[in-house]
């Protein structure tokens, strides 16, 4: 798997790729830590999810275009892929996606599989709120994930922030 590491507002972020997309996003104190099977760095590879990236911290971008190969078991790739549907500027609790997924006695396991996520920022986990709205879990620290969310806050809520 190639890797990178590129520049961002909460820290230098481990990327990976392998041929059929973007496999990994580390924070570099990331819980969890940076996938083992990293084998070549390649700073060359990643000018599109530089490019990318840098459009959303500068909040010009609020979707991402890139092709994406996390790897992870079945369920655990349906719950990233249920991340991926949260809007911008938006929530969801554990419980939330669970239901999509079929029922919320999944909601453990639904947060099993965000705090599994590999892509981070990418893959939405941050996006993920506890029951009552709490900001709970995040392997890249609470400070990161309340960052990202009053990112993309929209600007009329501003004067009412939660975060």
């Amino acid at each position: 798997m190639r890797w990178s590491v590129l520049p961002s507002p909460l820290g230098e972020l481990t990327v990976a790729r392998t041929g059929a997309g973007l496999a990994g996003i580390w924070f570099a104190d990331h819980r969890g830590g940076v996938s083992e099977t990293l084998t070549t760095r390649d700073d060359t590879a990643f000018d599109d999810v530089a490019a990318q990236l840098a459009e959303y911290f500068a909040g010009s971008r609020r979707t991402f275009d890139l092709p994406l190969d996390p790897r992870g078991d079945v369920f655990a790739r349906s719950v990233w892929d249920a991340l991926r549907e949260i809007p911008h500027g938006s929530t969801a609790t554990y419980g939330d996606i669970a239901r999509r997924l079929g029922g919320i006695g999944h909601a453990q396991a639904v947060g099993v599989a965000n705090g599994r996520n590999p892509l981070s920022v990418v893959v939405p986990c941050h996006r993920v709120v506890g029951r009552d709205g709490a900001l709970v879990g995040y392997a890249g620290g609470l400070w990161r994930k309340r960052f990202l969310l009053s990112l993309e806050e929209p600007a009329a809520a501003e004067g009412g922030r939660l975060f």
